[in-house]
């Protein structure tokens, strides 16, 4: 069979978790599957974004990003003829499904059977978190994405939950895959490699670790006011370290820190090397996430896999996720969010036990099988099924 894979307006470094999912789906396709051919469909820009090892793989690249001369005409045709000439490069191609990665159909209008992961419909719940033009592009793609799809893949169930009661999806075209995490995250034994990230980053006291973008989900705000109750009321000894691409609330995130009076007490280390991530797991003790709004949560995964203890929010996806791994906490309060991480921070046994419960449950979210599973919604997107 002939599969598409579409990253058509990808933007690398800016999309956090489901960044890392397409990456590894990608490698994991090409390791498990000998049979079919595939072709990464990409602009030409990202043509050397995405490794390709198996020789059933073939690059597409097509030069439609802005500013090009045909994304200009591309534009002209469709304001004024209604007609796409990517979709009809696309349609050439005679593919018997295309896998569109990244929440909605880009481009849509192909006549070719189409997979969508679908990730989450956050403006739905939360619309003051976004500016009135990103508000009005998600309203305008996601449902109609989610509705032309011929099969969707959610990465939780609570997603799929949000996709019946909000958009009205049957959900019987939806499958709920897990996704997985990549090997590098697992217990670091090397105590001179840990020692020397710690210098590196100047990570001298115990801390809790919040690898998050600083976008308004993410709860920053309410974190920092549970930091300053945990250093009011509990005399807490440790740090809080932030890291993550620093997007349009950062500047704001600095403000609150110095503000609250713990410039002393947070560390943030913007983005990091990818490779120095599963260090920072190892090193922290524990990891403390308190999102708003999730679609699924890689960082858990991330955690339990490298042995570090989580204490994490109580919504959307995350409980299930942690299962019965973690410590979980209402969001809404720095109460709550402090006395859960003071519970555990200040119980080695806890930790301990939280770890062995972490390292069993990650076993579920594998990514062989999440590209096994991946294959078999193409198969059945192909058959119209």
């Amino acid at each position: 069979m002939r599969f598409g894979l579409s990253t058509i307006g990808f933007v690398a470094g800016k999309s956090g978790g489901i960044e890392t999912y397409f990456r590894n789906l990608l490698e994991w396709l090409q390791l498990i599957d000998a049979e079919s051919s595939y072709y990464l469909l990409c602009d030409k820009k990202n043509a050397g974004e995405f490794p390709l090892f198996n020789p059933h793989f073939t690059l597409k690249s097509y030069n439609y990003a802005k500013p090009s001369l045909k994304w200009l005409m591309r534009g002209v045709l469709r304001n004024l003829f209604n007609v796409d000439t990517l979709v009809n490069d696309l349609n050439r191609l005679d593919l018997d499904v295309i896998h569109h990665p990244f929440t909605v159909l880009r481009p849509a209008g192909l006549d070719t059977p189409s997979v969508l992961t679908f990730w989450d419909m956050q403006h739905e719940f939360y619309p003051d978190f976004f500016p009135a033009g990103e508000l009005k592009r998600r309203k305008a793609l996601y449902k109609p994405s989610a509705e032309k799809a011929t099969r969707i893949i959610v990465s939780s169930e609570f997603t799929r939950r949000t996709l019946v009661e909000r958009y009205g999806i049957k959900s019987d075209k939806i499958d709920m895959i897990y996704t997985g995490y990549g090997s590098e995250y697992r217990p670091i034994a090397d105590d001179s490699a840990l020692a020397a990230k710690r210098t590196k980053y100047e990570l001298n006291k115990p801390f809790l670790f919040y690898p998050a973008a600083t976008w308004a989900h993410k709860n920053h705000k309410r974190l920092l006011a549970a930091l300053r109750l945990l250093c009011d009321r509990y005399n807490f000894n440790g740090q809080l370290v932030l890291t993550g691409v620093e997007i349009r609330t950062s500047n704001e995130l600095i403000k609150d820190i110095t503000g609250a009076g713990l410039t002393d007490r947070v560390k943030v280390l913007g983005y990091l090397p990818y490779g120095d991530l599963p260090f920072l797991y190892n090193l922290a003790t524990l990891l403390v996430f308190p999102s708003l709004f999730e679609g699924f949560g890689i960082p858990l995964v991330e955690a339990m896999a490298c042995g570090c203890p989580v204490v994490c929010s109580n919504a959307t996806s995350l409980p299930e996720v942690i299962g019965e791994a973690g410590e979980m906490f209402d969001p809404d309060s720095p109460e709550d969010i402090a006395g859960k991480i003071w519970t555990v921070w200040n119980d080695p046994e806890r930790q301990r036990q939280m770890k062995e419960l972490g390292l069993t449950r990650v076993k579920l979210f594998n990514w062989k099988e999440t590209a096994l599973k991946t294959v078999a919604v193409y198969k059945k997107a192909a058959e119209g099924s």
